[in-house]
């Protein structure tokens, strides 16, 4: 796991296959593979949901992207996420949204010299998160 959290990680490849491409997908994803050759390797995706907010209407949010070691480096990131903006233009999206790490300051800069505003120093915003067992917590009060 590229964001060095793999404690944190509590899903497997067929929840994740169920989300992604079963009867009802809750997130999409576009997936790359080699150029050349006949493997069928992949080598890097991004995964991404349709959100909504009341002040702008329907957007996107880039959840992961996600390169193997091999691949880092040679613009396929890029790639992806032009791909992911293009759907969310598509789609007529006002915005798309996405979180980096504070300790990736490649990712950070490489988002903010392509137009995204950190919100958390722009505006003040802060992600708010309610785990699954605060959530169970919360509705009981």
């Amino acid at each position: 796991m590229f964001e060095k959290l793999e404690d944190q990680v509590k899903i497997d490849a067929e929840v994740l296959k169920r989300d992604c491409f079963g009867d009802k997908p809750s997130c999409h994803c576009v997936v790359a593979e080699p150029v050349h050759g006949d493997s069928k390797q992949l080598i890097g995706y991004a995964l991404y949901f349709p959100t909504y907010s009341t002040w702008v209407g329907v957007c996107l949010h880039l959840e992961d992207i996600y390169i193997t070691p091999a691949y880092r480096g040679s613009g396929l990131g890029k790639k992806l996420w032009q791909t992911v903006t293009q759907i969310a233009l598509d789609m007529g999206c006002s915005r798309l949204q996405l979180s980096v790490l504070g300790w990736n300051k490649h990712a950070r800069d490489l988002y903010l010299r392509h137009g995204c505003i950190d919100m958390t120093e722009a505006e003040d915003w802060h992600l708010m998160r309610l785990r699954r067992e605060d959530m169970e917590a919360f509705v009981k009060t």
